[in-house]
């Protein structure tokens, strides 16, 4: 076992501090990967204060993780000492399933292997990215592409492939009305990634107060949700809507805004049940949806197509003494677009 430094939460609520965690060592077909940065999820707050249920305390939450290659064990035949690699959201999973075996391992019939606050095949708690190395077995890293710098690509791990599988999944491109729900961490990449796909992009979001910026990121259209205006005047335009918002919404009145056979796709996770009545999903023969992360190979796709496209998240890069400060500003959606920990600074 390997000693590194860290960051975590040691009871559910409690603020982050700076602790020491053991690694394994470097197993046959593993890689250690120095990390440099690692971005800051929402889904990171709701799991170190309990928002989805009990959890692993304590707890080094980060699943966008960006580093270079340190150390790999005799066996490894993808990855070499210097490359650029990435961790997401999981570090294994059961690799014999239906699901595994079509390269869907977040869908892992035995359950995948989160990154942190997770149990591994060992036993052990898993740790996350906010430290300064950590050990994965090759089959769950991903090769970061040159033309992205690891600081920009870290929340790709997570905010890209999040947004990036459904939208390909549901086919958006030319000819295509897709609308993003929320221009946070994930609804920002979801506007990039639809616009560079060749749809047509309308941003939905609470309030007019970004609309500078979603023009900027490729959106063709803002409206406020707040504007009981908004959904008389676009109802029945859209093939595709993805929601990215972590808060509960009024999904009924988002279906009224779908094309007949459009897709309602949620990507958010509110930690409060949502009421729904299903004539807004009957009338007009509509798909309300969900959709998690991606499967090894379709989230290195997603790197190499951020990359021929020029797409990095919009960041503020963080030390990690400023960790429960992001965690707040993030809560109060007080971030353009993520923030991104210099795990240098550990």
């Amino acid at each position: 076992m390997t000693t590194v430094a860290a960051y975590a939460a040691p009871a559910a609520k409690a603020p982050l501090e700076r602790t020491t965690i053991e690694r394994r060592e470097v197993g046959e077909f593993d890689v250690l990967i120095d990390i440099k940065f690692a971005g800051i999820c929402h889904s990171d707050i709701h799991q170190a204060r309990e928002g989805w249920g009990e959890a692993i305390f304590p707890m080094v939450p980060g699943h966008e993780i960006a580093g270079v290659v340190s150390e790999v064990g005799p066996g490894v035949t993808r990855f070499a000492v210097g490359d650029r690699v990435g961790v997401g959201c999981m570090v294994d999973s059961c690799r014999e399933c239906e699901n595994c075996l079509k390269g869907l391992e977040q869908f892992c019939l035995k359950g995948m292997v989160g990154t942190y606050n997770a149990v591994g095949k060992d036993g052990k708690p898993t740790y996350g990215g906010y430290s300064e190395k950590i050990v994965v077995d090759e089959n769950y890293v991903v090769r970061i592409p040159d033309g992205l710098s690891l600081d920009v690509a870290a929340p790709l791990l997570c905010a890209g492939i999040t947004t990036y599988s459904p939208l390909k999944h549901w086919n958006a491109g030319p000819g295509k009305k897709v609308a993003v729900v929320g221009l946070g961490g994930l609804g920002h990449m979801a506007v990039k990634i639809a616009h560079a796909m060749g749809a047509e992009v309308t941003v939905l979001s609470q309030s007019l107060r970004k609309k500078d910026d979603g023009l900027k990121l490729g959106a063709d259209h803002y409206y406020a949700t707040g504007d009981p205006k908004t959904f008389e005047q676009l109802a029945g335009t859209f093939d595709l809507i993805v929601s990215t918002v972590s808060a509960p919404m009024d999904f009924g009145a988002l279906l009224s805004l779908l094309k007949v056979d459009g897709a309602l796709v949620n990507v958010g996770a509110p930690e409060e049940p949502i009421a729904l009545n299903l004539f807004s999903v009957i009338g007009g023969r509509k798909t309300l949806a969900g959709s998690m992360i991606g499967g090894i190979a379709e989230t290195q796709e997603m790197l190499d197509f951020c990359a021929a496209h020029g797409l990095g998240a919009e960041i503020e890069l963080i030390g990690a003494g400023e960790i429960n400060e992001a965690y707040e500003r993030v809560l109060a959606s007080d971030v353009r677009y993520r923030f991104v920990i210099d795990t240098t600074t550990i």
